[in-house]
């Protein structure tokens, strides 16, 4: 009795995290703008030597290389860009913008990535973070 009622709230559990429905303008935000992050999320500010067009297509690159991690809003063009990327077993979707603009002699890069449940990852978007900012070069 005590399995069934556990693989039922198991089950129920994974349909919320799963199934709830989300808004990609609630997480297509400029990422320049907005504030820190809440508690589980990661702001990380580079620089590159590229234009902002190429260094965000490079960035964006990486992204869409990142296992379980599907394109949820925006482009190249507009210069921002926002990806969903689920936890392997229980599929908690974290949300990464990416947004670039010119700056000296180059481009300034942002990574915005945020919870979507809950209000720790672990450290989980720090490291996403930093590996698809080492990854692309930066």
């Amino acid at each position: 009795m005590v399995f069934w009622g556990a693989l039922i709230v198991f089950v129920a559990l994974q349909a919320i995290v799963r199934l709830t429905p989300s808004d990609p303008a609630r997480w297509h935000v400029d990422p320049f703008a907005a504030a820190d992050p809440a508690p589980g999320g990661v702001k990380r500010l580079v620089t590159a030597p590229l234009q902002p067009e190429e260094a965000l297509a490079r960035l964006s690159a990486v992204a869409q290389t990142e296992p379980r991690t599907r394109h949820v809003a925006g482009s190249v063009e507009e210069g921002r860009l926002t990806y969903r990327t689920r936890s392997f077993f229980w599929g908690f979707p974290d949300y990464t913008t990416l947004a670039a603009r010119p700056h000296e002699g180059g481009a300034e890069l942002v990574i915005l990535g945020r919870l979507r449940f809950g209000k720790a990852d672990f450290g989980v978007n720090a490291r996403r973070a930093e590996a698809w900012i080492e990854a692309a070069g930066f």
